[in-house]
C-alpha cells in the first residue's frame, strides 16, 4: 500500500550536462501530472508523463526539471558524417588506384559534413533528455520508496483502529444479548398493563412485539460490518491501488453503524457506536492519502 504524499529530488551529471529533478506527490482522486520543463525540452512532455504514470497511478504530481550544460552552443561538424565519408572515399581511392592520399581538407569540401543550427540544437536536446530521463527514473525510485514507507505507517495506524472497532463491535453484540431478558420483562410489564383494562388492544400488542424484535436484532448489521472490516483488512495487504475500494467500504461501514445506533435505544450501545464513528472518521482521513 502506498501513500499519495511524498517528495523526492535527484541530480545527475553526465557528458557536461547536469539535470535536477524534483517530484511532489499529493493526494487526489485521479492522476494529474503538472510538468515544468526547460523550453527546449517541452516536446518531451509526453515522454515525461509516461515515465511518471509508469510508477504513480493516482494523485496530483508536480514535476520540475532543470538542466545546465557545458556543451558548446553550436557544433559545426558532424563526427559521424566525417567518419562515414572518409571510410567511403578511402575505399574508392583504393579501388580506383589513386596514389594521392586522402586529406581532411578533401572531406571539408563536402557541405553535408557541417551541422545546421537546427540540427545542432536538436542533437543537444536529445543528449540532455537522455540525462533528464535517467534523473527522472532515479527521482521516481526515491518517490516510490517514500510512498511505500508512508503507506506502511498508514496501514499500521489503520490496523490498530480496525482492531479497536472490532472490540467495540463485540461489546455491542454482548450488550444486545444482555438486553433480551431485560426487554422481555419490560414487554411483560406492558402486556400486564394492557390486560388490566377491559379490552386488549391486539394491534398495540403486536406492534410492541414487532418493535422489540426490531430493536434487539442488530445481528444482520453486525455481520455485514464484520464482513466489511475483513475486506478492509485484506485491502491493507494488497500491492495494488486500493484507495477507492477503501473509501467505498468506509461508506458501507458508516451505514451499518448508523443503523445499529438507530435501532438500539441503549446508552451503552450508543457510546460504542459513537466511538466506532470517530474511529471510522479518523480512518477516512488516512484513506484520503492512500493511492
Amino acid at each position: 500500500m502506498k501513500s499519495m504524499t511524498a517528495l523526492s529530488t535527484a541530480s545527475l551529471s553526465e557528458h557536461g550536462i547536469r539535470a535536477t529533478v524534483e517530484i511532489r506527490s499529493l493526494n487526489g482522486r485521479y492522476l494529474e501530472i503538472a510538468c515544468r520543463l526547460p523550453k527546449h525540452l517541452s516536446h518531451k512532455e509526453i515522454e515525461l508523463r509516461e515515465l511518471i504514470s509508469s510508477v504513480v497511478q493516482r494523485g496530483s504530481v508536480q514535476v520540475t526539471v532543470k538542466t545546465e550544460t557545458d556543451v558548446p552552443a553550436s557544433l559545426a561538424l558532424s563526427d559521424e558524417r566525417i567518419e562515414a565519408y572518409w571510410t567511403h572515399l578511402e575505399k574508392l581511392r583504393k579501388k580506383l588506384k589513386i596514389s594521392q592520399p586522402l586529406t581532411l581538407g578533401d572531406i571539408l569540401h563536402i557541405p553535408d559534413v557541417f551541422i545546421s543550427e537546427d540540427e545542432a540544437a536538436l542533437e543537444r536536446a536529445e543528449q540532455e533528455w537522455k540525462v533528464v530521463a535517467k534523473t527522472v527514473r532515479a527521482a521516481l525510485t526515491s518517490l516510490d520508496t517514500m510512498r511505500k514507507n508512508e503507506g506502511k505507517e498508514l496501514a499500521r495506524d489503520i490496523r490498530a483502529r480496525l482492531k479497536a472497532i472490532e472490540e467495540r463491535l463485540d461489546r455491542i453484540e454482548q450488550r444486545s444479548m444482555q438486553r433480551v431478558p431485560q426487554e422481555r420483562e419490560r414487554l411483560r410489564a406492558r402486556v400486564a398493563q394492557l390486560f388490566e383494562s377491559d379490552e386488549i388492544d391486539e394491534q398495540r400488542l403486536q406492534l410492541e412485539i414487532l418493535l422489540l424484535a426490531d430493536k434487539l436484532d442488530c445481528s444482520e448489521e453486525i455481520v455485514r460490518l464484520r464482513s466489511h472490516l475483513k475486506f478492509f483488512g485484506e485491502a491493507l495487504k494488497s500491492s495494488e491501488p486500493v484507495g477507492r475500494q477503501m473509501t467505498f467500504l468506509l461508506q458501507e461501514m458508516h451505514r451499518e453503524v448508523n443503523t445499529i445506533g438507530a435501532k438500539a435505544s441503549d446508552a451503552e450501545i450508543s457510546q460504542h457506536v459513537v466511538f466506532i464513528k470517530e474511529e471510522l472518521e479518523r480512518i477516512r482521513e488516512q484513506v484520503q492519502n492512500i493511492e
